[in-house]
């Protein structure tokens, strides 16, 4: 069985995660989404709503998906979940710079495991989670970068936050 990892934050899943899955899903018998925790992030939302948004959003793909959280170097994470392969959604050359130097990382800690790289779609290369928050807190429509259902929870959470910029 062909098992893949796309890794990720997902804080929140946007439009570009979701292209990256469903286009990773079609590579591999099992695609295991791995909703993790970055120390150098500050998540709007907490590891539990991640995972909760992310299963919601990827239920109608069809395909062998799990959502499973870790909290580990990412190629224990693929080791302990068999994957052959890490998927990586690239938007620009910053993208690439990054991800080039972390899948050399990685060969080196598991050589048996390939990274896979998947160029974003066109029209969603622009989109970042972090960005989506930006716009959110002062006040922009983010609906052309996330679902309808993410949208309400990114703004709700913006509202509850009193984050809304002026």
């Amino acid at each position: 069985m062909r098992i893949g990892v796309y890794p990720g934050t997902f804080d929140p899943i946007t439009l570009g995660h979701m292209d990256i899955i469903r286009r990773g899903a079609k590579l591999v018998d099992r695609l295991v989404v791995g909703v993790t925790t970055n120390p150098g992030k500050s998540p709007m939302f907490s590891l539990d709503e991640r995972m909760a948004m992310v299963e919601r959003e990827v239920a109608d793909i069809g395909g062998d998906i799990r959502v499973v959280s870790f909290d580990s170097l990412l190629m224990d994470f693929a080791e302990r979940e068999r994957a052959t392969m890490i998927v990586r959604g690239l938007r620009a050359v910053a993208d690439f710079e990054y991800e080039y130097q972390m899948a050399g990382m990685n060969q080196q800690l598991n050589d048996r495991i390939e990274t896979v790289f998947l160029m974003a779609d066109v029209c969603l290369q622009p989109i970042a989670s972090r960005l989506v928050k930006e716009i959110a807190i002062f006040g922009g429509h983010i609906g052309k970068f996330v679902s309808a259902a993410v949208c309400a929870e990114v703004v709700a959470r913006v509202e509850r936050d009193g984050r809304r910029g002026s």
